[in-house]
């Protein structure tokens, strides 16, 4: 991809190889702010069929998606260069999101009664109200092309939103078969997706009326600015530097298994990539052998669909790059690769690495790298190995690997992250009751999370209503007197006092004589 801002079209290429794979439009400001007038047109029909309603729709996509699935993958694999494992996987997984919300929209959305405080609401009848905001727009990174659109426009097309997606210019070419699929299933026209560079991004944040917006932390900075100064809600996922603690009672293969996947699935190219490791002084040695050994005999190579790989390709040169500088940079500082530590020799390659010797002084243990390394660092005990956990301005996740679950529990009470997985990588994920936000500068709100997943799409609305026939007046509205202010007065004391002495109005406010 080599587009410049004033390109009418972006070339995508498939990473793996160079090769060319297919062309987008650059969408400018213009069609960006006439697409979201159309589908801001066709909104509040979508929102009349109510959860119920939606769902209907959100099953034949569902279906849609499961019926394209290796189709979904060969587009996948063409702009990724992931393996075939890692790219069958995106479209079953979010057909499972779609159950979720399916099954329990309409009770997140349902209206949720409020109960009377005291005597002056007793008599209504009080609802919160849960109404979408008519345009989300959803801005996107490369790393998952379809999960990443799809894990944050499912809920909000079930909230009843209007959904504009703004794919990666890396990787737009799977988007778009989003809007193929819905488009292929008759749904309403309340599903967009634009394609296009920077630019394009910054005109859908402008024209809608939520953002939620995945990526790096100096770019959500930029959006939240950008929000604020237009009073708009928000929600980003940001970069991350997740550390993996390895506690000296760990089950060690267990370990290093997870550690090995949750540091590499994808290239590491995942927002909660097991990104640096503590492990205890009393196993250092052997958890070291042991993932080296584990690391070195991965299968790094394209696939077609033959599932012959188990790590792919960088998304980008770019990246490439960012994750050559870092290993190079801590082995010129006295770190040491036990395994990979080079680049491949075509496309966008990069041998999974397992660097030993470092430090906090290092690129590769302060920085997000978003690649296949796996930094090792020995720790006295559990108090440092906390203590260097939270050492970064990062939060996003963590794993606590030990067999003592009670003890693991105690730990993860103590990191700064918003998920810690015991045990385990990436699980959180699985669960859609369980929220994924970032802690620090890994970011502001969360997503999934059970109702929270699809009210975070909704205004909240308060209702009141009278259960009984009214007054032509109540109490309170005008004209005022000293009579009726005195009996209200007495009656809201009787309301709120706790003691019999300032029910009945005995005090020393002169005032009140």
């Amino acid at each position: 991809m080599s587009a410049t801002t004033t390109d009418p079209q972006i070339e995508i290429v498939n990473p793996a190889d160079g090769r060319a794979v297919g062309t987008v439009p650059n969408v400018g400001r213009a069609e960006v702010e006439r697409i979201v007038g159309d589908v801001r047109a066709a909104q509040p029909a979508w929102e009349a069929l109510g959860a119920k309603g939606r769902s209907t729709w959100l099953a034949k996509f569902r279906d849609w998606l499961l019926d394209h699935a290796d189709e979904i993958a060969d587009v996948l694999q063409s702009e990724t260069g992931k393996p075939r494992a890692e790219a069958r996987i995106e479209a079953p997984m979010m057909a499972d999101l779609i159950n979720y919300y399916n099954s329990n929209g309409a009770k997140f959305l349902a209206d949720e009664p409020v109960g009377a405080h005291g005597l002056m609401t007793i008599q209504k009848k009080m609802l919160k109200v849960f109404r979408p905001y008519p345009v989300v727009g959803i801005i996107t990174p490369w790393n998952f092309p379809l999960v990443m659109p799809l894990i944050d426009g499912i809920p909000a097309l079930m909230a009843g939103a209007a959904v504009l997606i703004k794919p990666s210019e890396v990787t737009p070419l799977t988007a778009q078969l989003i809007e193929r699929g819905w488009t292929d299933i008759g749904a309403p026209p309340i599903l967009r997706i634009v394609t296009g560079l920077g630019a394009t991004g910054e005109a859908v944040v402008d024209a809608v009326d939520y953002v939620q917006f995945t990526g790096s932390t100096p770019t959500g900075r930029k959006i939240a600015q950008a929000c604020a100064g237009q009073l708009k809600p928000y929600s980003l996922e940001l970069g991350g530097k997740d550390p993996a603690i390895v506690l000296a009672d760990a089950d060690v293969d267990r370990a290093v298994n997870g550690v090995t996947w949750g540091g590499l699935m994808n290239s590491g190219q995942v927002c909660i990539s097991v990104e640096r490791v503590y492990v205890e002084a009393p196993i250092y040695d052997e958890f070291v052998a042991k993932l080296a050994r584990k690391v070195g005999s991965l299968r790094q190579g394209a696939d077609d669909r033959s599932f012959a790989h188990d790590v792919g390709a960088l998304a980008t040169t770019d990246q490439q790059t960012i994750v050559d500088g870092q290993v190079t940079s801590a082995i010129a500082a006295g770190a040491r690769a036990v395994t990979g530590g080079k680049q491949g020799v075509t496309g966008t390659f990069y041998e999974p690495t397992v660097l030993v010797n470092v430090d906090h002084s290092m690129a590769c243990m302060r920085e997000e790298t978003f690649g296949p390394t796996i930094p090792v660092m020995k720790v006295a005990d559990e108090a440092e190995a906390i203590r260097l956990a939270n050492d970064s301005p990062f939060g996003l996740s963590a794993t606590v690997w030990t067999s003592d679950i009670k003890r693991g529990m105690a730990v993860a009470r103590q990191i700064e992250a918003g998920a810690v997985n015991i045990n385990d990588a990436f699980i959180n994920l699985f669960e859609f009751g369980l929220p994924h936000g970032g802690w620090k500068d890994s970011g502001v709100g969360a997503r999934l999370g059970g109702a929270q997943g699809v009210r975070k799409y909704c205004r909240v609305q308060s209702i009141t209503a009278p259960r009984i026939p009214t007054l032509h007046a109540e109490p309170l509205w005008y004209p005022y007197s000293p009579t009726k202010m005195k009996a209200v007065g007495g009656l809201l004391r009787m309301l709120v006092a706790r003691d019999l002495g300032r029910i009945l109005g005995r005090t020393n406010d002169k005032d009140n004589a």
